[in-house]
């Protein structure tokens, strides 16, 4: 069924799924953003069909609007959207990932026509803003709608048709659950990455030689504290009082480690420590989460000239793209491990077969 969408905010989420909506030529997509340079990218790049003259003169036009602001600028969208005059019966959705504050808005829209579908595609990417934007960035991510009582199975089907070549797992939860799992397992993992990284910091001034220390598993489990700060502290605000909640829990469970440490609690420790693994080796591989995903290869290579330049080779002629390419080890005469991230699951195992298939010595880790 052909219908418009109108996308406003074309970031990296925003311009990602205009590129996955633009896949069906049934479809025109139209652009809104507050920088003129953002859309005029997206027009060139055909990510859209046509630029926004103004949000309500193209929402007028639409049959489905995506919010894709930052959530406070979502909201004064979504009330802005509540005085338009509209002729048609129009689904609007957003993609944030706290459902509080908007709903509390959403639920008060007077606007008959009017119907309103939280979203929340749980994929991202290190990168940030238009540029970045690809098509398959949400393929094979968990996507959570939250419908409001006003809308009925029909408007989530409508919504599910025009994202499908997102590639997601659709999946639907009630706002408070929703902001619940994803404060446990995305919001409160970027405030601890941070804290981390203040932590390293400070210890800086000790000892001067830590930043050439803080790399590998350090810089992999940090790797999120490197995101658009702005746009967390967004996030935290509307989200407030269950990162609240959840420090405590964690400030008790740091508790329960110290005492562990303190009292020499070997056997305690090992439970501790075999339960989180357990938990950890048991998640699933198969999708995207809620934290941006990183498929990474491991490959030994020689301390030799040419040696990385071959790998790079070898991919670039099987047309597989690497999204970040990093030397872990390498010494005078010494095999080093050369880490390649690949944007997709596919690529990986592409990745893998082929350097194995050259007689490279390749690991993956899941």
């Amino acid at each position: 069924m052909k219908r418009t969408i109108l996308i406003a905010g074309l970031g990296l989420i925003g311009g990602s799924l205009a590129k996955a909506i633009q896949q069906d030529p049934e479809h025109t997509v139209i652009g809104y953003d507050i920088e003129e340079s953002t859309l005029e990218f997206a027009k060139q790049t055909v990510m859209i069909d046509e630029k926004a003259t103004t949000f309500d003169e193209s929402a007028k036009k639409a049959d489905i609007i995506v919010l894709a602001a930052p959530i406070s600028a979502s909201i004064a969208l979504l009330e802005q959207l509540n005085e338009v005059k509209f002729e048609q019966d129009v689904i609007i959705t957003d993609v944030s990932s706290v459902k509080g504050t908007i709903f509390q808005v959403a639920d008060k829209l007077t606007n008959p026509r009017l119907c309103f579908i939280g979203g929340h595609p749980m994929a991202g990417s290190h990168k940030a803003g238009v540029e970045a934007a690809k098509s398959h960035l949400f393929e094979n991510a968990i996507y959570v709608f939250t419908p409001t009582k006003r809308c009925g199975l029909q408007q989530v089907e409508d919504l599910k048709e025009v994202l499908q070549h997102t590639n997601s797992h659709f999946m639907t939860l009630q706002p408070e659950e929703h902001d619940e799992m994803t404060s446990v397992v995305s919001h409160f993992p970027h405030l601890i990455a941070s804290s981390l990284v203040h932590q390293a910091k400070k210890w800086e001034q000790v000892h001067s030689y830590l930043p050439e220390l803080a790399a590998g598993g350090f810089r992999d489990i940090t790797r999120i504290a490197s995101s658009n700060p702005e746009m967390w502290q967004d996030i935290f605000q509307h989200n407030g009082e269950k990162m609240s909640r959840l420090i405590q829990d964690w400030i008790n469970e740091m508790v329960t480690l110290k005492e562990f440490l303190d009292k020499s609690k070997k056997t305690a420790m090992i439970d501790y420590l075999d339960q989180a693994k357990e938990y950890r080796d048991g998640l699933q591989a198969s999708a995207k989460g809620a934290l941006p995903s990183f498929y990474d290869v491991y490959a030994d290579v020689k301390d030799q000239p040419g040696a990385i330049a071959s790998v790079v080779q070898l991919l670039a002629e099987a047309e597989i793209s690497i999204q970040n390419i990093r030397i872990l080890e390498i010494r005078d005469n010494v095999m080093g491990a050369l880490r390649l991230s690949f944007n997709s699951k596919q690529d990986q195992q592409a990745a893998k077969t082929l350097l194995q298939s050259c007689d490279y010595e390749v690991s993956i880790q899941e």
